[in-house]
């Protein structure tokens, strides 16, 4: 695979003062873009944490081949990675269901203690729809959190640290609640509790943010600390993508164990528009989980453009992993990006730049994207 990096403070110095941009490198020219809603985030780029990998992605006779290019992408910077977890942990209960023999995608279940009475399928499509919290948590008692980090690593998504659930009670408590799975229509089995090892804390950079956050409804003048959050960097996020949308680019060992009908199944899952999906179209815009390229417009996505994605926001991080497809024009490409928009630098008091800034920059940097890639032969 080949891989092009940069420098950041090469690529800042480019992109905001020298004439040393370089056709082929179409993520400087995005950067270099003079959209206020890139140029903004650009010009005081320190503060934003932005980390972004382009793909460019060629196809020459049956093989294809992956450029990669990279702005401040560096695993040892932290960045809270939110919802883009519930991708892998889709990933990885559909791999484990597939080695099962007493259960698979479309199996009735729910956890016990709760009211929800669900199957894998919609668990599913409604964590890829509309990012449903409760949806992941579902999968986390079902994998734990040690078996879904190991199923990762297996195929070489790393590093990666799913130590938690997501809004809710006890989120991070190692010990999973059973499952009530259900045999046939009246007959149910109760799986046994997974226990998984104390989490460590993450020793990186950034990895306290900021210089104040609530909690109980007071202010602590004191950093946020992520350290036993959930860790989940550009490149494992990228890893993940390119193994599910490429599979046969990976050796064996490196892809993920899914039947031809399972990976389907998922990839309709990533790319299905929630209104497709059963949800309300006013409240479940097509664009509700689609940062790139369209995130900021509620208006209908064409039926040619096709984005098979995960996004996650929370604590003022914003981030996309997707890979877009124009059917119509033949173009497609992959990007993973990340941006920070706290501005006042407290946590948890709900005021983020996510639709002034944040989803502006990430939409207008896809568009960006899009149309140099229409032009690139």
């Amino acid at each position: 695979m080949k891989h092009v990096s940069l420098l950041p403070v090469c690529l800042i110095l480019s992109v905001l003062s020298c004439n040393t941009i370089t056709d082929h490198n179409l993520l400087e020219r995005a950067l270099a873009s003079q959209d206020e809603r890139i140029k903004r985030v650009m010009d005081s780029i320190s503060q934003y944490e932005v980390q972004i990998r382009y793909t460019q992605i060629d196809r020459i006779t049956d093989s294809v081949v992956f450029t990669n290019f990279d702005f401040q992408v560096n695993d040892s910077t932290y960045f809270y990675p939110a919802s883009t977890v519930k991708f892998a942990a889709a990933v990885a209960a559909l791999e484990k269901l597939n080695q099962l023999d007493s259960l698979d995608r479309n199996t009735r279940f729910y956890v016990e203690g709760d009211s929800v009475n669900t199957t894998f399928s919609r668990t599913i499509q409604e964590i890829f729809a509309v990012s449903d919290n409760a949806a992941n948590n579902r999968l986390v008692e079902f994998l734990g959190q040690d078996e879904l980090n190991a199923r990762m690593q297996e195929r070489g998504v790393s590093p990666i640290r799913i130590s938690h659930r997501l809004s809710t009670t006890h989120t991070d408590d190692i010990t999973t609640k059973p499952l009530v799975v259900y045999t046939n229509d009246s007959t149910t089995v109760t799986s046994t509790p997974l226990v998984s090892k104390e989490h460590q804390t993450l020793f990186l950079e950034n990895i306290e943010k900021g210089i104040g956050l609530y909690a109980d409804d007071v202010l602590h003048h004191l950093p946020f600390d992520f350290g036993l959050k959930n860790y989940f960097p550009i490149k494992a996020q990228h890893g993940l993508l390119t193994r599910i949308i490429f599979p046969d680019a990976f050796p064996i060992n490196e892809r993920f164990d899914l039947s031809l009908e399972q990976h389907q199944f998922l990839l309709d899952a990533m790319h299905t528009l929630p209104k497709d999906t059963g949800y309300d179209q006013k409240e479940y815009y097509d664009s509700y989980g689609k940062f790139l390229l369209y995130g900021d417009s509620t208006e209908p996505m064409p039926d040619h453009m096709e984005i098979y994605n995960k996004v996650g926001y929370a604590y003022g991080t914003l981030t996309d992993c997707a890979y877009i497809k124009d059917t119509k024009n033949e173009v497609e490409f992959m990007v993973v990006a990340t941006i920070l928009v706290n501005k006042n630098r407290i946590f948890n008091d709900d005021t983020y730049e996510y639709d002034s800034i944040g989803i502006p920059f990430l939409a207008q940097l896809g568009r960006e994207l899009y149309a140099l890639e229409r032009e690139r032969n």
